[in-house]
């Protein structure tokens, strides 16, 4: 004997035309009450929320776009590289702190270091109407996106700049604040000074490396390419990294690490060897709880905060009109010291 299978009804999202039906109004109605228009008598009005609220009605903004005179949604699209690392977060939420004072809602998407994905989300945050977008790009052409900034959506360009496109741009001064860092071990009196790199695709990450070989050749050190190593892209890389490095006949002294994944990466195996107190540390980008670890880890700290609120400024000023020349805004960063970065060479 078969069992007698019972299936849900399917629930439909209540349209406009279902309020205006409970209402007992005009389609038009409706609409105008939807949109907050004053001129709609108290009585009707009344009526339309009240049917709204028994439908669980909610307005489509996307439509309602496409009827408005100035075509836009009051969303836009924030594409980063990986909205799970700190940094990409913490960018998404200063952008979603100034959107939410202008009542628009953000849209968020990672890119993985995918060309085919930032094409792909692009794609769709453009077919969604939204009124511009903020973008760490990873692909390494962007004339594709010509066409929609001649269509009037606007981009932003954060932690790297665009290429072979001219839009607004807002970065860190990742060179400088790389040779700074690695100064700073050279002050301290380190010769032997190990380099771990992100993806050499990323240009933030070849100017890390610029940075790191600028500060080298202006003390007069030589680079040694056994102490080299780019490419790398997460902690379990960075730690088999340091702990092979550690291991060879010539050693480093110290470590400058180009990204926070690395960081932890490289505290990771100095703990695990027990050597946190003897090799320095400076890390490009500061990381939850750097400063409560033993020793406390020396960065070089971006202001993301102000990287995202800035490059906010800049797209909603070019989403109501401004259309002046791309800008170009680099963010200065900090060097602090805590600790890792303070260590002097033991031989």
């Amino acid at each position: 004997m078969t069992e007698k299978m019972t299936t849900r009804p399917v629930l439909l999202r209540a349209t406009m035309k279902d309020v205006a039906a409970l209402a007992r109004v005009s389609l038009k109605t409706v609409s105008r009450v939807i949109n907050n228009e004053p001129t709609v008598n108290a009585e009707l009005a009344a009526r339309v929320h009240q049917a709204a609220e028994q439908l669980r009605y909610q307005p489509n903004f996307g439509a309602s776009a496409l009827r408005r005179s100035d075509g836009r949604s009051s969303t836009i699209g924030v594409l980063l590289e990986d909205l799970s690392n700190p940094f990409s977060a913490t960018i998404y939420r200063a952008v979603e702190e100034v959107a939410t004072k202008r009542s628009v809602s953000v849209l968020g998407g990672s890119l993985d270091e995918s060309s085919v994905r930032e094409h792909e989300l692009t794609t769709s945050l453009s077919r969604h109407r939204v009124d511009g977008v903020i973008i760490a790009p990873a692909s390494h052409d962007h004339q594709y996106l010509r066409q929609e900034q001649e269509a009037g959506i606007p981009f932003v360009f954060v932690d790297r700049p665009p290429s072979l496109l001219k839009a607004d741009q807002v970065l860190s001064d990742s060179r400088e604040g790389t040779q700074a860092a690695v100064r700073h071990l050279i002050d301290v009196g380190h010769r032997r000074i190990g380099y771990l790199g992100d993806a050499t695709t990323i240009s933030t990450a070849q100017e890390r490396h610029l940075g790191y070989l600028d500060a080298l050749k202006d003390a007069g050190i030589p680079v040694d390419p056994a102490l080299v190593v780019q490419d790398l892209r997460t902690i379990d890389s960075a730690h088999a990294t340091v702990l092979r490095i550690l291991r060879s006949k010539k050693p480093p002294t110290a470590f400058f690490t180009g990204q926070n994944l690395l960081t932890m990466g490289a505290v990771r195996a100095l703990r695990e060897t027990g050597s946190q107190d003897k090799i320095a540390l400076v890390g490009f980008d500061d990381f939850l709880m750097a400063d409560l670890l033993q020793p406390a880890v020396t960065v070089v700290a971006q202001d993301v905060v102000a990287i995202g609120r800035e490059a906010a400024r800049i797209l909603f000023e070019r989403i109501d009109g401004d259309r002046s020349e791309p800008r170009h805004v680099v963010i200065t960063t900090q060097l602090i010291q805590r600790g890792s970065g303070e260590i002097p060479p033991t031989s």
